[in-house]
């Protein structure tokens, strides 16, 4: 991204920061990552990377192409599993729980900390599949149930306005927008915990890039978001947490607030200020 998309340290922060009330605050830890390491086979894509995920907040992971945020998000609920030559040391904690302890379900993790990827991903079934399809894989068969759930899913995902009169029809008709906001109704349908977003919005038009904006604002009423971005104006404006990635390793973090207007590190008001990156 280039310094004239950032602008800098003082502009970010008049325009998203006017008024709001994210300073330090006492926050309780939904995730706790201590000393993550990722391996690629030999190679060490992230470095003794610590982090504390506050509950019913949304952090935002930001820094330069390649630097190991997506890598990082995907350590989050075990997605690494499913890649060979991948290795992750170190703990996460969900509530105080290691779920890479030993007899620990990462099917059931995935579960209670769901993923939404950079580009929409519906599967080739009707609407109402695609939002009810974890909870049949669960076992619930109830019709009245899953539509009652389907429903639920696309209010929170704000979508069922658009197409309450189509659930029949395919979820690949919809537009890129639409199929990102289906995408995260699915992941909300199994009632998860966190929700981790990566790069939700890089390919989408700015109209849809404002809808999921204003919907992860109101998700964290009920729930911990984590979200990847490459957009410093995204960060400032949805999160309430930042953490500043370099060369795989956490360079910095804190409120948001903190972070865009008083950064400790140069090299993290470097990357803010367009510097680099």
């Amino acid at each position: 991204m280039i310094a004239a998309e950032r602008g800098t340290v003082g502009a970010i922060a008049t325009d998203a920061f006017r008024d709001r009330r994210d300073l330090e605050i006492e926050a309780t830890p939904k995730l706790e990552v201590n000393h993550l390491d990722v391996y690629y086979g030999t190679f060490r894509a992230i470095k003794d990377a610590s982090l504390i995920v506050p509950e019913k907040r949304v952090t935002a992971l930001i820094g330069p192409s390649g630097c190991g945020k997506s890598t990082f998000v995907r350590a989050l609920n075990r997605l690494h599993d499913l890649t060979p030559g991948v290795r992750v040391r170190g703990r996460v904690l969900l509530d105080g729980e290691d779920i890479y302890a030993a007899g620990v379900d990462p099917v059931e993790i995935r579960y209670r900390i769901g993923m939404v990827f950079q580009r929409p991903n519906p599967f080739p079934k009707s609407i109402f599949e695609n939002v009810v399809y974890g909870p049949r894989v669960h076992g619930m068969r109830d019709r009245r149930k899953l539509q009652e759930l389907c429903e639920r899913s696309l209010r929170r995902a704000a979508l069922w306005s658009e197409v309450k009169d189509r659930l029949d029809r395919s979820a690949l008709a919809l537009s890129g927008g639409q199929q990102q906001r289906l995408c995260i109704a699915r992941s909300l349908a199994v009632d998860p915990e966190v929700l981790l977003m990566d790069e939700p919005t890089t390919a989408l038009d700015p109209g849809s890039t404002g809808k999921i904006e204003d919907l992860v604002a109101e998700l964290k009423t009920d729930y911990s978001v984590v979200i990847v971005t490459h957009s410093m104006q995204q960060a400032a404006r949805v999160s309430d947490d930042t953490a500043f990635f370099l060369e795989g390793e956490i360079l910095e973090h804190g409120t948001t607030a903190s972070i865009f207007t008083q950064p400790k590190d140069k090299r993290t008001e470097d990357y803010i200020t367009g510097r680099y990156g």
